[in-house]
């Protein structure tokens, strides 16, 4: 098994050679893994958006795109950029190894492949991977509304996203400085519990913070929540006539969450997230998670 929670990573594999994806495929299936396939480098890139893999293993010389182009187009994506390379290639010669560490893989390996030594590399890189991923998972859970403020009330970071809503509900700078600064700092002398919601005042827009937690740099992380209109699940359960779950499950579906990983979000199992998958694509006229995730982002890009 690849992890203590004995659930399956999944593995997107990229190489043109059908002899060789049929080992690879043999030796992933067998260390309990599910196994992607792509024959080249584009594909790749489609599959790995659609579907966010855990890890790649990348051949180097392949028809359209080469692994190497493939690769640094995968790390330029922020999305992707988190999801480990392993490079598995016929090309030894020291600068062909270079390059490919350069492009943004974390290993190189090359043919014939060991199993054994793929697994326990991948095995390596996978347990990295998830001990990095951590805080940008809980920033994925928070939405992207987010801050930062000092003690004394100051932003000391935002989202882009933060700043528009700010700008959409009039808040000037110079009541950031004032009003906002002073509202936040009189709530955190009462130490607010993570949750905690202040509802802001002097502004015509209703704007509300919740409390997040503390950064690393022992700064106060908050969510500005827009209180004009539902937003995420409850706008999805609004537009499209969803449960409350099934929205929260359509929700992570549009933010490229796997069934492994909503389960863990929303504390189900995974096959009650797919009883609830079977229930929304019927309700959204969809055959496949691609559309409903299509469906869902027209919805909530429509109330940006």
């Amino acid at each position: 098994m690849m992890n203590p929670s004995n659930k399956s990573d999944i593995v997107l594999v990229v190489d043109d050679s059908p002899d060789a994806l049929s080992l690879i495929h043999d030796t992933l299936e067998a260390a309990n893994m599910d196994v992607l396939v792509a024959l080249e480098g584009k594909q790749a890139l489609t599959i790995a958006k659609r579907i966010r893999p855990d890890i790649i293993l990348l051949d180097a010389i392949m028809p359209n795109m080469d692994g190497f182009e493939t690769c640094r187009q995968l790390k330029a994506d922020q999305s992707l950029a988190s999801i480990p390379v392993i490079f598995m290639t016929g090309l030894s010669d020291t600068d062909d190894i270079v390059r490919g560490l350069e492009a943004g893989g974390v290993d190189y390996l090359t043919k014939p492949i060991q199993p054994n030594e793929l697994i326990a590399r991948m095995r390596v890189h996978l347990s990295n991977a998830r001990l990095s991923n951590n805080a940008q998972s809980a920033l994925d859970s928070m939405g992207q509304y987010l801050m930062t403020t000092t003690y004394e009330g100051e932003i000391a970071w935002a989202t882009p996203q933060t700043y528009a809503l700010l700008a959409r509900a009039r808040a000037s700078n110079e009541w950031q400085r004032t009003e906002l600064a002073l509202q936040i700092r009189l709530w955190l002398a009462h130490q607010p519990d993570v949750g905690n919601v202040l509802k802001l005042s002097g502004l015509d827009y209703p704007l509300a913070l919740k409390m997040m937690g503390l950064t690393e740099q022992k700064e106060v992380l908050l969510k500005l929540e827009d209180g004009d209109k539902p937003a995420g699940p409850a706008l999805l359960k609004q537009e499209l006539g969803l449960t409350d779950r099934e929205s929260e499950v359509l929700h992570w579906i549009a933010n490229g969450k796997t069934n492994r990983d909503i389960a863990e979000i929303l504390d189900m199992s995974p096959r009650t997230v797919n009883k609830h998958l079977e229930q929304i694509f019927p309700k959204l006229g969809v055959e496949n998670r691609t559309s409903a995730a299509g469906v869902a982002l027209r919805v909530l890009a429509a109330e940006n």
